[in-house]
């Protein structure tokens, strides 16, 4: 059994340890935020955070998360009001057909608390992989959630 903290919910996981984590958080308690894109931790469609860092769950083991506190997109939110990046991409209208969108804000988020003011070169760093291709918007997104403090 591993025992951890998803979104400020403490849980109980049976599982295998090397069992992935995207696996425990989809299957075992029905989070279904972070997605399933590569499973080898290319695409980034299932970004998240263990402690605070940005993981890609599709790769890390149940085992990491003993412990320790998962986040993911369903957790950035304070009740009805959303994380300034959240914000942000509905402002920007970042959204095409979505599937990437809770990746690439939690790897946004994650930017955020590293560079609280980034170039455009530290947006370009970020690998999440968008298929419909907004990359244009997502940087618009994300400078205008630097203003509004979103690495917070």
């Amino acid at each position: 059994m591993t025992d951890f903290v998803v979104n400020g919910r403490p849980v109980s996981v049976v599982a295998p340890d090397d069992l992935a984590l995207l696996w425990a958080l989809r299957d075992k308690l029905g989070i279904r935020g972070p997605k399933y894109g590569c499973g080898i931790g290319v695409c980034h469609a299932c970004t998240s955070h263990l402690d605070g860092e940005e993981i890609l769950p599709c790769v890390t083991p149940l085992s990491e998360a003993e412990g320790r506190e998962v986040t993911t997109i369903e957790g950035l939110a304070d009740g009805d009001r959303l994380h300034p990046v959240q914000q942000a991409w509905l402002d920007e209208d970042v959204a095409q057909c979505g599937y990437c969108q809770p990746g690439q804000i939690m790897a946004a988020v994650a930017l955020l608390r590293r560079t609280p003011e980034p170039t455009d070169e530290d947006i370009d760093r970020i690998e999440n992989v968008c298929r419909c291709g907004t990359y244009f918007r997502i940087r618009r997104a994300i400078a205008r959630a630097a203003e509004l403090g979103g690495g917070a």
